[in-house]
Formats: structure tokens, C-alpha cells, sequence
């Protein structure tokens, strides 16, 4: 540290949680609008006679659309920063729910996705730079607190399609325009704050993280997005189908059935809270060994069980595997330090796209082999955690 910027320095070690509550809040409400479609598929299969190929296809729109992006968006503004940008990602995400309310054709729906998805590629990359600004060092705890408020909006957008969408129909759609209104209004003042700190930090050296080689680096960036791909895979059959599952598998109806998608989500969002700072503590490594691999004996016997045993162990699955992004998250840009938009763009783009091809090629085995196959088949994915003992342990100076 420089003894002649005490200030600064002194600033900048505060983790600053009033911005960190802000983009929190900011990613439940945009999760929240987000997860709105995913909730309502069995009233849109329903109204428009979809096969499981065509709601796969509308997350892969969703998805892709997001993930395609994300990269660019983050490279980009990590060379020319764009503080008001999260806003007008919100307004996309909003001109898309109002599309989707309103939509009565599969072409229209898929562009009301695809515009909900733009939001999403904007939003996600920028977010993530604030709550590493706003940090002050606690890089894992910061990430889990952002994380957990997207968490925690997805799994709040089936209790609301349950309460609302379904009783009153797909136009009802159009009154979460004024929870997106809000977001805006939070990303404006938060824009406002991103403009000034970044006016503080330019020019900053910036902390070396390792030495590992280049060639080194883009080994373990590939280890993680294998891991990734383990994670994301697995829960796209949970988030996209786990409430046509227990329909057919239990005879629930489509309400109870997202009651139950509820507490898969309330357990992912509530497991994301510990990841970021168990991995402060005790190294990113670890957190990912237990998150994916652990989460393996769980996911193995789920098809086996009964409806009580199913939500036990969907609970379980979830708040275990919740742990994994942040860690992985954090983890690729203390191995990248100066690049937090492109690497975050990168990693949340990719589990965008591979939660997108996923739901469409598991709708597609749904299809063909039934539902219950798809579980028994997802169920080993988590094995693929094995591989985290190639990663590099990395010591850092101030994380």
C-alpha cells in the first residue's frame, strides 16, 4: 500500500453494503422477472398445445440470446465502462415481458424471450463489476450477496405465477412491468455511484493475482467451464422441467407442482449465501469440491424417491450446488485480474448457453424417452466434479 493515498486506500477497504443491498436487490428483481417465464410454461404449453422440443426451444432462445452476448458486453465495457447501461438493459427485459403478456404465437414468444434475454446479457456482466467495486476486498462475500438476491428471484417467480399468472391468465403478465419500473429506478442511482467510483479507481495499478503461465490459465478457464457445464446441465432439467415431472411422475396439478419448484429454488437461493465466504475463508477450490461433486449421491437417488423424499432431496441438491458459481465466479477473475467484465460476461454467458442447449436437448430426450428418463440420465452430471483437482490453488495478496 502507498502511505500517501490513506484515504483511498482506507475507502476502498469497506465493503460498501449499501450499493451491495442496491445490485442485490437490482438481481432479484431482474431474476425475478426473468424466471417468469420459465414458470409459466405449463400455461403456455397448455394454451398453445408446445411439445417439450418447443419449451426447450424458448429457453434456448432465452439463453442463447444472453449468453452470445454477455462476453462482448463485458469486454467491451471493460475498456469503455458504461455506468447507465444496467438501466437500459432493465428497459429491454421489460419491453419483453409486456411482449410475452400479450403474445399469442410461438414466433412471438420467442422474440418476447429473446428481448428478456438481451436484458440479461446487459444486466448480468455490468452487475457483477459493481459488487466487485463495491467489495472492499471481500470478493466472495460480495459475489454471494449479489448472487443471492438473483437466487432469490428465481425462486420467487413461481410463487408468483402460481398466486397471479395462473388464476388471471397470460396477460397478467404486463402488471410485473412496474417491478422492472422499480429496477430501473435502483440502476439509475446505482449508475450514479458506478460513475463516481470508477472516476476513483482509474488509474489504480492493478493486484497481480498468480503467475501462473498463460497457457496455464486457459487450462483451468477450461476446467471451470467444464464445471460449469456439470452444474448448469443438472439444473436446467430441474428449473425447466421438474414441475412437469412431479405432474406426471406424483399427479400433482400445475399450482402444486410450483410450490414444490419453490422449494428446489428458496434452497439454491439460500445456498448461495454461504459459497462467497466459506471461499474467502477456506479457498474457492474447496467450495467447488463439495458444491458439485457433493451434490452426487443426492442427485443419483432423487428419481428413486417418493414425493416427500423428492422435495427432501431437491432441497438438498439445491443449497449444495448453489455454492458452486460464486466460487468459480470469483476464482476466474482473481486468475484474470483487470478483466471482471469479460470474465464475468464469459462465465455467465456460458451458463446462459449451456442451461439454454440443455433445456432444449433434455426437452427432446422428454419427448422421445419420458420424463422420468431425463432424471435418471441427469442424475450422474455431478461426477463430472471430479475434475476440480486439476485446478491451481491460488494465494492471493488481498482477497
Amino acid at each position: 500500500m502507498e502511505d500517501s493515498e490513506p484515504l483511498i486506500q482506507s475507502k476502498a477497504s469497506d465493503t460498501r453494503f449499501q450499493i451491495l443491498g442496491q445490485i442485490s436487490m437490482s438481481h432479484f428483481l431482474n431474476d425475478m422477472l426473468q424466471s417468469l417465464i420459465f414458470a409459466i410454461y405449463p400455461l403456455l404449453k397448455g394454451n398453445y398445445d408446445l411439445n417439450f422440443t418447443q419449451i426447450g426451444l424458448l429457453t434456448l432462445t432465452y439463453q442463447l440470446t444472453a449468453s452470445v452476448l454477455q462476453p462482448m458486453v463485458g469486454f467491451y465495457t471493460d475498456k469503455h465502462p458504461k455506468p447507465y447501461s444496467l438501466v437500459v438493459g432493465m428497459g429491454s427485459t421489460c419491453a419483453g415481458l409486456l411482449l410475452l403478456s400479450q403474445a399469442n404465437t410461438f414466433p412471438l414468444l420467442l422474440l418476447a424471450a429473446a428481448m428478456v434475454g438481451l436484458g440479461s446479457s446487459i444486466f448480468h456482466p455490468e452487475s457483477s463489476r459493481v459488487a466487485r467495486m463495491a467489495s472492499g476486498g471481500k470478493h466472495g462475500l460480495a459475489q454471494s450477496i449479489f448472487q443471492v438476491g438473483g437466487n432469490a428471484g428465481t425462486a420467487t417467480g413461481p410463487l408468483l405465477a402460481a398466486a397471479i399468472i395462473f388464476p388471471f391468465g397470460q396477460g397478467s403478465l404486463a402488471w410485473f412491468s412496474l417491478a422492472a419500473l422499480l429496477a430501473m429506478f435502483i440502476l439509475w442511482r446505482i449508475g450514479n455511484w458506478y460513475r463516481a467510483q470508477h472516476r476513483v479507481q482509474k488509474g489504480q495499478p492493478i493486484t497481480k493475482v498468480s503467475v501462473l503461465s498463460k497457457g496455464r490459465i486457459v487450462t483451468i478457464l477450461g476446467i471451470l467451464l467444464l464445471l460449469i457445464t456439470s452444474k448448469y446441465l443438472y439444473l436446467a432439467s430441474l428449473t425447466n422441467y421438474y414441475t412437469f415431472y412431479l405432474m406426471h411422475h406424483f399427479g400433482l396439478n400445475a399450482q402444486n407442482a410450483q410450490y414444490h419448484l419453490f422449494i428446489f429454488l428458496f434452497a439454491v437461493a439460500a445456498g448461495t449465501v454461504l459459497g462467497g465466504p466459506i471461499g474467502d475463508r477456506i479457498g474457492r477450490k474447496r467450495v467447488i469440491w463439495f458444491s458439485i461433486l457433493g451434490v452426487a449421491p443426492f442427485t443419483m437417488t432423487l428419481p428413486y424417491a417418493d414425493l416427500f423424499w423428492t422435495s427432501v432431496l431437491s432441497f438438498i441438491i439445491g443449497f449444495i450446488l448453489a455454492s458452486a458459481f460464486s466460487a468459480i465466479l470469483v476464482y476466474a477473475q482473481e486468475l484474470v485480474p483487470g478483466r471482471v467484465g469479460t470474465v464475468s460476461g464469459l462465465f455467465f454467458g456460458f451458463a446462459f448457453g449451456i442451461a439454454g442447449i440443455g433445456a432444449a436437448l433434455i426437452g427432446q430426450l422428454a419427448d422421445h424417452y419420458g420424463i422420468e428418463y431425463v432424471y435418471h440420465l441427469c442424475g450422474w452430471l455431478p461426477l463430472m466434479g471430479i475434475i476440480t483437482v486439476l485446478l491451481a490453488t491460488l494465494k492471493t495478496a488481498n482477497s
